[in-house]
């Protein structure tokens, strides 16, 4: 798929490729498919002159756009992997993390330099939290440079030929997921497993030449881009996003459960067909996001070992009356069972290879209990520790060894429902004996900033519920106990 939109943009180079909007929903061009060509083939050179090379790792921390696809371009043309760089996940996990796979190279745009520096303060009220990046490899600046960046990738970059893309199957890209902080989990995607998911949500969403798509996630961008279809960058703003939304008027949208839920609280409108995941879409919300103008409106099960893996539309879901949620039909060539345990396995050419630094498994295991309703997918809740808030998986286990500072006996992280599929992240905090609460909020001040996009939205002191001879901690029991208390409280 990368090879198929290298080819597309360089024979449109005129077509608009990647849309904005103005304050007022007005469209406007951020990048042409000739813009983005230029821009992959300067880092492509530029990358290749640090001596980049097939196996290599790159760090990329770039905002979603035109300077990050072609930065992934690039790398891809290397024979390269992308080591993805999230914010949000926290500065200790995120240095741990790539002490396991650590980057030839850290590519970084301004605005995560400053993050990881000058800007630290403003950057955790915004729950984002980075090391120097310079800690995890070299430095260089994707874009526009700010007093304080590392010098611009493509700075120095001469008219000189361009290497021979790659055409072997080997790691693409590294998306970090799971595990503790001591021993973290990263998912390894090859160009073979990449090519083969972005090949589904092309067959999937059936993207029109010429017709607009609205939606900023890799797997959006890159089958409708290939497609001939310019995607438009989803508005940050609920306000600008209903504008965006009227004056563009996509072929399809995609966009998580939150997003569709701010913009049915400011009475956006919909067209064509609307898709949603990364969350828990129930029918009630893809009802709602028809009734609001939608033709059709899908739900996609997916992870990050593959995706997509299965679909269902407003019309089926709505109409099932059992038990579980409803997930669809596994998509083509995607092979799904369940284990003894009742967890469901799933398999096909776009899983994942393996996870780094383990062997190679054709069966990902999901971590949701499922069974099969005439052949279709329904998800009985979650057997894994994790907490989905917001269409952000948070594990726990990464961050409540930092909770327990001097004075804290034990400390949780537990999800309490907040409707429609969301949860809230509560931590559960045991004081010791005689400690003082005053003090402990003061100690635990420091931990909860770093956190980054797991911070809790409420810490309750309590004692931890435990169970069995072990007396282990009971997070079931300690979720109950959190709903309760916040309960109390609103009703105070």
């Amino acid at each position: 798929m990368l090879d198929t939109l290298a080819r597309t943009l360089r024979r449109h180079p005129d077509r608009p490729a990647v849309l904005g909007a103005t304050r007022t929903g007005a469209v406007r061009t951020k990048a042409t498919y000739g813009d983005l060509a230029d821009l992959a083939d300067r880092y492509t050179t530029a990358l290749h002159g640090r001596g980049v090379a097939r196996g290599a790792t790159v760090g990329v921390a770039v905002r979603p756009g035109p300077r990050a696809l072609a930065v992934m371009l690039a790398v891809h043309r290397l024979g390269a992997r992308a080591a993805v760089l999230d914010p949000g996940v926290g500065a200790d996990v995120l240095r741990a993390r790539l002490a396991l796979a650590r980057p030839g190279i850290v590519l970084a745009d301004a605005a995560a330099q400053a993050a990881a520096g000058w800007a630290r303060p403003l950057a955790h009220r915004a729950r984002l939290a980075l090391p120097d990046l310079a800690e995890l490899g070299p430095v260089a600046t994707i874009g526009p440079r700010a007093p304080g960046c590392a010098p611009a990738l493509d700075a120095d970059v001469r008219t000189v030929p361009l290497p021979p893309p790659m055409d072997e199957d080997g790691d693409a890209v590294i998306v970090f997921t799971s595990g503790t902080t001591a021993q973290p989990r990263a998912v390894v995607h090859t160009r073979s497993s990449l090519a083969a998911g972005m090949t589904t949500v092309t067959e999937l969403v059936r993207p029109e030449p010429g017709r607009p798509v609205l939606g900023g996630t890799f797997f959006v961008l890159l089958p409708s881009l290939a497609s001939g279809a310019p995607v438009a960058l989803p508005a940050r703003s609920p306000h600008v996003l209903a504008r965006q939304l009227r004056r563009l008027a996509p072929q399809a949208t995609y966009l998580t459960p939150p997003q569709l839920r701010q913009l049915l609280a400011k009475d956006g409108r919909f067209c064509g067909r609307v898709w949603t995941g990364s969350a828990p879409a129930s029918a009630d919300l893809l009802t709602r996001v028809k009734r609001a103008g939608a033709e059709e409106a899908w739900g996609v099960y997916a992870l990050t070992e593959l995706f997509p893996a299965a679909a269902v539309e407003q019309a089926d879901k709505a109409a099932f009356t059992g038990d579980g949620d409803l997930v669809g039909t596994p998509l083509p060539e995607v092979a799904a069972k369940t284990d003894a345990r009742g967890e469901l396995l799933l398999s096909g050419p776009a899983a994942r290879d393996r996870y780094l630094g383990e062997e190679p498994d054709p069966w990902v295991a999901t971590g949701d209990r499922a069974r099969f309703d005439g052949g279709r997918i329904v998800l009985e809740g979650r057997c894994k520790d994790m907490v989905l808030r917001r269409a952000e998986n948070i594990y726990p286990g990464l961050y409540e060894p930092a909770l327990h500072v001097p004075g804290v006996e034990l400390a949780l992280l537990v999800g309490v429902s907040a409707g429609d599929g969301d949860e809230r992240l509560v931590a559960v905090v045991q004081p010791g004996s005689g400690a003082d609460r005053a003090a402990l909020r003061t100690a635990l001040h420091g931990p909860l900033e770093r956190m980054g996009t797991a911070r809790p939205d409420a810490v309750l002191f309590a004692d931890i519920p435990v169970s069995g001879r072990s007396r282990k901690p009971d997070r079931a029991e300690t979720a109950r106990l959190a709903a309760r208390r916040l309960a109390e409280r609103s009703r105070g």
